[in-house]
């Protein structure tokens, strides 16, 4: 058996909460490797902390200012010399079908600073991150790395209600991320990838706290109830609407966006059933997306649902973005919808999907008033079209 062989029983063979260290022991017998360790990206998307087998070995890193950081961002391996002249640090992106997990750095000898040997180890972080990902169902080891501070209670069943923050398909790439990241009670985004089509929401219970958290989790699990039935998105809408009006008979509701996308034409469905707004970035030109309003799931009994027919082209970007996003003021007073979305949304054309939401969440930060509390939601889908198809 060959190293990469070796490494993947090795892997595939160990305790979920044990992957890190498993992978330390193999690159230290295949590479002589002289550290290895893996740093997942935060709530916030702010830092890179280490996962360790004790707290005492956490340490955490800007995504901004270190060369993990770096590797992290570019989404591309990032090498540096290592304390000593005979070493070299390198750093690998550990992605999953597009959602941006975190980094594994690994210390090597100069000598086996090879190409051959990048390209294993590049193999190595992407086994290192599907088996995370399955490794979470049956362990808080990785969720517990991710944490800076303490969730709250609304934002933890946020957080497990939600879809990977990132996905990259041949048609389409999507990003995601809520604020605060640590104490969200209300906002919500899913999505569900098919061969033909695909499906996106933006969710936002009313109120705070608990009971807007509660309120959210039986409308996303409505919605996806229905989706999973074969359900059109009008009447995914309608039996979200009836499942919320059933059980709070009108006193509380849920302001819902919802997209399905037909991957060989670019036909895009809408309904748009409360406050979430979509907005499109097609050249250099951003607009609103002008949507029929209809009624916010669960205000009234059997409430009907009607979907508007939306085209989009290659190249296409559209956003979607919770009241948090475009209602919030200036300390002055002033919108920013009016003074600040649509420049944003301009300024990070260049940037791809997964870095879009939290680079416009920071602009937002650095805009509204200070004590805005409301929670605030970005989705980005970059459309590419199917090769060959007019979409």
């Amino acid at each position: 058996m060959n190293a990469r062989s070796d490494i993947e029983a090795a892997v595939r063979a160990a305790a979920p909460h044990a992957l890190v260290e498993t992978v330390r022991d193999a690159l230290v017998t295949a590479y002589d490797a002289r550290s290895v360790q893996l740093l997942l990206a935060d709530y916030g998307m702010t830092v890179l902390k280490t996962v360790g087998p004790a707290s005492g070995d956490e340490r955490t890193l800007s995504m901004n200012n270190s060369p993990q950081g770096r590797a992290f961002g570019s989404q591309r391996p990032h090498e540096e010399p290592a304390g000593s002249g005979d070493q070299v640090d390198h750093h690998f992106p550990v992605t999953v079908r597009g959602e941006r997990l975190g980094v594994l750095s690994v210390r090597l000898p100069a000598v086996w600073s090879t190409p051959q040997t990048m390209e294993e180890l590049a193999h190595v972080a992407d086994l290192l991150g599907h088996e995370i990902i399955v490794a979470e169902r049956d362990t808080d080891h990785y969720q517990r790395a991710r944490r800076i501070t303490r969730l709250t209670l609304a934002a933890e069943m946020q957080w497990q209600l939600l879809p990977a923050r990132s996905f990259t398909a041949a048609e389409y790439a999507i990003g995601a991320q809520l604020e605060p990241a640590y104490a969200i009670h209300g906002d919500n985004f899913d999505w569900s990838a098919d061969g033909d089509q695909l499906t996106v929401s933006v969710t936002n219970g009313m109120g705070e706290g608990i009971q807007a958290s509660l309120l959210t989790n039986l409308a996303v699990n409505a919605l996806r109830n229905a989706r999973r039935a074969g359900i059109g998105i009008a009447d995914q809408a309608a039996l979200a609407d009836q499942a919320l009006y059933d059980q709070h008979r009108g006193s509380a509701h849920v302001s819902t966006l919802l997209l399905r996308f037909d991957l060989a034409t670019g036909a895009v469905g809408a309904v748009d059933a409360g406050s979430p707004q979509l907005w499109r970035l097609r050249g250099r030109t951003v607009s609103r997306v002008d949507l029929d309003a209809q009624l916010p799931l669960g205000m009234f009994e059997e409430s009907q649902y009607v979907v508007q027919n939306l085209q989009v082209l290659p190249g296409d970007r559209l956003l979607l973005v919770s009241d948090g996003v475009y209602d919030a003021v200036s300390p002055r007073g002033e919108a920013y919808v009016e003074r600040g979305l649509a420049r944003v949304i301009l300024a990070t054309r260049l940037l791809p999907a997964a870095s879009v939401p939290g680079a416009v969440l920071r602009e937002l930060a650095d805009y509204r008033d200070a004590e805005t509390l409301d929670d605030a939601l970005v989705v980005c889908v970059d459309w590419f079209g199917r090769q060959g198809s007019g979409g």
